[in-house]
């Protein structure tokens, strides 16, 4: 374990290069109706009519939907439940309660967490720096949203019915789950995606202050990261044959490529936001996009990972977002901070 530490390197400012790096040997993503309407329709594992996940209400629906993922997950990975150290998992609602009912009886070690929107990529960083340095040997990072409970807790109760801005975005309503396992140089598991490397994101704050544009809180955030991400890695944009953001949504995705060009890193042909992708905008009234911890964890569950099985990707920075939206400080005048946190995943 010593010598699997030591060869692990920090670079830069804020990167960690994995000598060995862990492998995401299986993924789940269960998801609501709207989701499983959209364009990526065909790559998710369980698409549920019922918000509710035949419970009593929102919260419980959320809670059944995490279990699914969970479930799913440890199943296709061959394991047992029993094989798996550690879970890294959050979700949006206050205390993590979708998180806490949905895991409980899985009876695993636990570190709840909350990044906001940015979650999968904080779950996925910690899962991963756990297996890399030997303190694991299979992990589970997950990560949920639900609509219709976050804007209960966020925003208007949906009975309200309130009219939302063409910035706004819609929370999705989804659970992506990831089985993480060790890899060595004997056994490196080059046949799956394996995450080479993480660049942990900071507090970033332009002073936003417009709930309904999630998009322009986050995408300060993304820029800083992508920008030490390549700097400390001595990459270019051109490395990565997608560089993926969580839920900037078509707002913010346009504004992070400007704040990128303005730093003369110019990221428009590789650039792929899983808010705008997950739904059709012509055929959904889904406004700015997609959004919610979920979002950016059951693209990558879903459709992007697919695309690396069938080798059509290679090597993609994948970059969740999170607006640090708090219902206290918000009605205080506070002001909503983004963070983001980015991983290099690779396919031999």
């Amino acid at each position: 374990m010593k010598d699997i530490i030591l060869e692990n390197q920090s670079l830069g400012k804020q990167s960690i290069k994995f000598a060995n790096p862990p492998a995401i040997i299986s993924r789940s993503s269960v998801v609501g109706e709207l989701e499983g309407n959209g364009p990526l329709s065909s790559y998710f594992d369980v698409i549920e009519s019922d918000p509710t996940f035949g419970k009593d209400n929102w919260e419980e629906g959320e809670s059944e939907m995490i279990r699914q993922a969970a479930q799913l997950a440890i199943s296709k990975s061959g394991l047992q439940k029993e094989d798996i150290k550690y879970i890294f998992g959050g979700d949006l609602l206050g205390q993590l309660i979708g998180t806490t009912f949905g895991l409980k009886d899985l009876n695993i070690p636990v570190f709840g967490l909350y990044g906001a929107c940015s979650t999968c990529g904080e779950a996925l960083s910690l899962a991963s720096m756990c297996v890399a340095a030997g303190y694991a040997r299979h992990t589970l990072a997950i990560t949920s949203s639900h609509y219709g409970s976050a804007e209960k807790q966020f925003r208007f109760p949906l009975e309200y019915g309130n009219q939302r801005p063409l910035s706004a975005t819609w929370t999705v309503t989804g659970s992506g789950a990831f089985v993480l396992s060790s890899t060595s140089k004997e056994q490196p598991m080059l046949n799956y995606p394996r995450i080479v490397g993480i660049t942990t994101g900071k507090i970033v704050d332009y002073g936003v202050k417009d709930s309904m544009n999630m998009g322009a809180c986050m995408a300060p955030a993304a820029a800083d990261v992508i920008y030490q991400a390549l700097e400390d890695f001595n990459l270019k944009p051109d490395y990565f044959d997608k560089i993926v953001t969580g839920d900037l949504g078509k707002i913010g995705s346009s504004i992070l490529i400007k704040l990128l060009k303005d730093n003369n890193i110019n990221i428009e042909e590789k650039h792929f936001d899983c808010g705008v992708e997950i739904y059709d905008n012509s055929l959904q009234d889904t406004h700015s996009g997609g959004s919610g911890c979920g979002c950016s964890a059951v693209t990558l569950a879903s459709y992007l990972l697919h695309l690396m099985d069938e080798n059509e990707l290679k090597k993609i920075l994948f970059v969740p977002t999170g607006a640090l939206l708090s219902t206290v400080s918000f009605n205080e005048g506070q002001t909503i901070p983004g963070t983001a946190h980015a991983l290099l995943i690779e396919k031999e």
